[in-house]
């Protein structure tokens, strides 16, 4: 049974002071006093579930207890009673309501008792009168104690017209009231005690005896209707009602008797719970509108005391949860250091909506499982709950409303993926963290929290969240100190696609969907006669892809595009013109089909290093099956990684960038397509020489490239941020083929044609200006020249010198500056110094050299011009 704490005693008695004459729950751990019990004392004790329980061994023995109660007439009697064994005619308890002696094995005591059990397995109401005769003055229903384990509760009610109402509940929760029957008696109107006495046969009814939450008090007659204490939408057409006491059971089966607003009408079904009859279960046959708040009227619903419930309402809604409705907005991933906040990991949740959300059976979760239910807790709109493990509540609570779930999800420090799920399993929100997401490196070494900068904006990612600067630490269960209006404006676009199978294509885009919109099949198409899909479903967690069905299988050794309109990011951002993807079958990688074609091996202080791939075959490759790696110190194939976990398709002439960072990469240098990169923990690359080597799925080399800091261009005094590139995709990998990036290219082209790209040695050096005429006035017309340049190999090195018409040097513009195949500089028309020049004829003087001692000279004349 229950049992709180010995104080919880105390509380109670002194509750029911005024309203009873006996209450004991054994709850101080005795039976000697508050109140005092007399009788066979070593025949029973209290045990450690706080219990009073028969402690007699004796065979075929009658033993009881009693203690005063004077209370007779216009009383409720209430117990508890379980009896671990099936009862018989010589195995049963009498619970005396009334007895005129203690001892209630004396013939001469009289009274009032309930009889559990006897040879009929029953519950039954007799008196007693003062010679020992007995007469049964309520039979209760046979047979409903034949079980091994008897629990129960028995309330025994006489009014003021002495009418013994008699009931039960074999829950024994005292819930679910079952009357026994009814009669009207007033022989006996005076009382002296109350008690229990057993009668037991065998050993095997020894110590089976318990007694509990006994009280005695005045009867109070129920005038009061039920009221509704709340209504819950379980599905879309089935409500529960729960009242605030039992309810008759006929009124309450009624369907007539219950209406809901919005045309949904009365209820087909109205049925009664079988075990709390507080509750009803109402089943509709028209569903209720979903997150629209309706009323529901009750009329005619009585209690078991007759108590008729007339216009009782109650406003619900069948809430429906639906993608960001629950969004996580701060996270407590490393929290130590300690900034101020307590050093456990924990996420806050907001309520996105107007409705007030029941977190009960909601779950955390990420890649490796799943948290416990969430409690029973309303996130009121726009609130704030925190939640984390149960060892965490106390320390967490003093910040604000906080809720514990098992197996709380461990968060990593450095990047991880955790969600919010829904009962009824729709992901409702996911956040892909990075610690490039504090935005701030001492604040991501821990201490600290990412919060969310706009809770209506919650799938952009990087740009929505950065570290708080709450001197805490932390906002926990309060408004975010990064809370700020930052709308998401940027159209979702479609990266990349691949197929699993003949008959599948996964289409991967750069942001979470809509996932909803994303679930149309007609918003995507496929070329070559495919046509569009059968079935398009959105993937969860993050909902950043789509997985198409096709009743057309295609073709192997086929190129298609597949093409997606109508759909859109969670901020309601359509697809732009980054709407399709290349997809197909790839094949096997073998020797050489891609290459290394490009190696920043010696970033700057602040940059990382990246390789550059590209597929110069005619296949489709995966890059699923590519794997990059070095050479340890003994010449072994090392530090071996993995492209992509996932297929990852590269096309032919298509280039792919691998690196530790793409966000620093993208920053230093120009990235013409920024989506062919892939973030993985690349092997370590020495600053003086090292290798790279790409391997197949079978371990097969397909290029590898043994480089050395001496492969660079010798005019070049720091090397840092330079990269080599490959001069011709179709030569060798040795040192002959590769060449340092173009200075005016940013010494570095990831994603796209290097800038020592070797297109026709046969082309003779140029050299062209335009326009022919300047007028650098900032009219937008004409204001500067372009000296465009185009040389048949890599390595020139130009010196470009603008002279007067007197042969006079009046500006230096270009001085050992490293070139490409192809490039330009800049001329502004001004001079040395940024001074105006006279109007008049310049000359644009270009020499150009390399080591192997080629030189060239140019000279290109131009007009400087003013206007009017």
């Amino acid at each position: 049974m229950k049992k709180i704490v010995l104080a919880s005693y105390f509380i109670t008695t002194t509750f029911f002071a005024s309203k009873a004459q006996l209450i004991d729950n054994f709850a101080d751990g005795n039976f000697t006093a508050n109140p005092t019990w007399v009788g066979g004392t070593a025949d029973f004790t209290v045990n450690a579930a706080f219990q009073l329980q028969s402690n007699n061994t004796v065979v075929n023995s009658g033993y009881y207890l009693s203690t005063a109660s004077t209370l007779a007439a216009t009383a409720q009697w209430d117990f508890y009673c379980n009896l671990t064994f099936n009862p018989s005619g010589a195995n049963f308890v009498d619970v005396f309501l009334t007895a005129s002696a203690s001892d209630l094995t004396l013939n001469s005591t009289t009274g009032y008792f309930v009889r559990i059990g006897n040879t009929l397995d029953e519950i039954c109401l007799y008196k007693k009168d003062a010679t020992g005769v007995v007469t049964k003055i309520i039979d209760g229903v046979d047979a409903v104690l034949n079980t091994s384990n008897n629990v129960m509760k028995i309330r025994v009610v006489r009014n003021s017209a002495n009418l013994w109402t008699l009931s039960r509940d074999l829950t024994g929760t005292g819930n679910s009231y079952v009357t026994e029957g009814t009669v009207t008696d007033n022989t006996y109107n005076t009382s002296a005690f109350f008690g229990i006495l057993i009668r037991q046969s065998t050993a095997s009814f020894f110590q089976r005896h318990f007694f509990d939450d006994i009280q005695v008090q005045t009867f109070v007659p129920d005038v009061t209707p039920p009221s509704i204490t709340t209504v819950t939408a379980l599905t879309a057409n089935t409500v529960d009602v729960l009242f605030n006491e039992p309810v008759d059971v006929t009124t309450a089966q009624l369907a007539s008797n219950y209406i809901v607003s919005n045309a949904v009408g009365t209820p087909t079904t109205a049925v009664r719970d079988a075990v709390n009859t507080a509750l009803v279960h109402l089943t509709f046959a028209n569903n209720l509108p979903i997150r629209t708040n309706l009323t529901l009227t009750i009329n005619g619903v009585a209690d078991v005391a007759g108590n008729i419930l007339n216009n009782g309402t109650r406003t619900f809604l069948y809430f429906v949860p639906l993608q960001y409705d629950v969004v996580i907005d701060e996270i407590m991933a490393d929290p130590t250091p300690v900034v101020s906040l307590p050093t456990n990991e924990w996420l806050e949740l907001r309520n996105n909506t107007t409705f007030p959300i029941n977190l009960q059976n909601w779950r955390l979760g990420k890649s490796t499982g799943e948290s416990g239910a969430m409690p029973n807790y309303i996130l009121p709109p726009g609130g704030f709950v925190i939640v984390c493990t149960g060892s965490a509540v106390a320390a967490m609570s003093v910040y604000g409303p906080t809720i514990a779930v098992t197996s709380f999800p461990s968060l990593n420090n450095d990047a991880d993926r955790i969600y919010v799920k829904a009962p009824q399993g729709l992901i409702v929100h996911s956040v892909g963290y990075t610690d490039a997401w504090y935005k701030n490196e001492l604040k991501k070494d821990g201490g600290w929290t990412l919060e969310m900068i706009d809770t209506k904006n919650p799938c952009t990612g990087i740009n929505n969240w950065k570290a708080s600067t709450d001197a805490r630490g932390g906002t926990p269960g309060t408004i975010n100190s990064a809370d700020a209006v930052n709308p998401d404006n940027a159209n979702p676009k479609l990266v990349r696609a691949y197929a699993p199978n003949a008959n599948n294509i996964v289409l991967v885009f750069d942001e979470p969907l809509d996932s909803t919109k994303a679930a149309v099949a007609a918003s995507y198409t496929i070329s070559n006669g495919i046509g569009v899909p059968t079935t398009a479903t959105p993937l969860s967690i993050a909902f950043d892809r789509v997985q198409l069905t096709f009743s057309t299988a295609l073709a192997a050794n086929t190129v298609y595009t597949v093409t997606a309109t109508a759909v859109t990011d969670c901020s309601g951002n359509a697809i732009g013109v980054n709407n399709t993807a290349k997809v197909g079958f790839p094949v096997r990688m073998d020797s050489t089909d891609m290459v290394v074609n490009e190696i920043l091996f010696n970033p700057t202080p602040t940059g990382v290093d990246y390789v550059e791939f590209y597929n110069r075959s005619k296949k489709i490759l995966n890059l699923k099956n590519a794997y990059i790696a070095n050479r340890n110190t003994s010449g072994i194939i090392a530090s071996i990684t993995q492209f992509s976990t996932e297929d990852y398709l590269l096309f032919p002439d298509e280039y792919i960038v691998v690196t530790s960072d793409p966000t620093i990469v993208k920053q230093q240098f120009v990235a013409n397509n920024p989506t062919a990169f892939i973030q993985i923990s690349t092997p370590s690359f020495n600053d003086d020489k090292s290798n790279v080597i790409l391997l197949n799925e079978q371990g097969l080399i397909v290029d590898e490239v043994a480089y050395s800091d001496k492969w660079h261009f010798a005019l070049i005094s720091n090397t840092e941020g330079v990269s080599l590139e490959r001069i011709d995709p179709n030569a060798a990998s040795v040192q002959a083929n590769f060449h340092s990036a173009a200075s005016s290219v940013g010494y570095g082209t990831p994603t796209y044609k290097n800038s020592q790209y070797k297109i026709d040695a046969e082309v003779k050096g140029d050299i062209t200006i335009t326009p022919a005429i300047v007028s650098p006035d900032n009219d937008g017309f004409d204001d500067f020249a372009t000296i465009q340049y185009s040389f048949p190999e890599p390595g020139y090195v130009a010196n470009i010198t603008i002279f007067d018409a007197a042969g006079r040097p009046v500006r230096y513009l270009q001085r050992n500056a490293l070139n490409g195949l192809k490039g330009s500089y800049r001329w502004d028309g001004l001079g040395e110094k940024n001074q105006v020049l006279p109007v008049g004829i310049y000359i644009i003087y270009t020499e150009v050299f390399n080591l192997q001692g080629k030189t060239k000279k140019f000279k290109n004349t131009i007009v400087v011009a003013r206007r009017n």
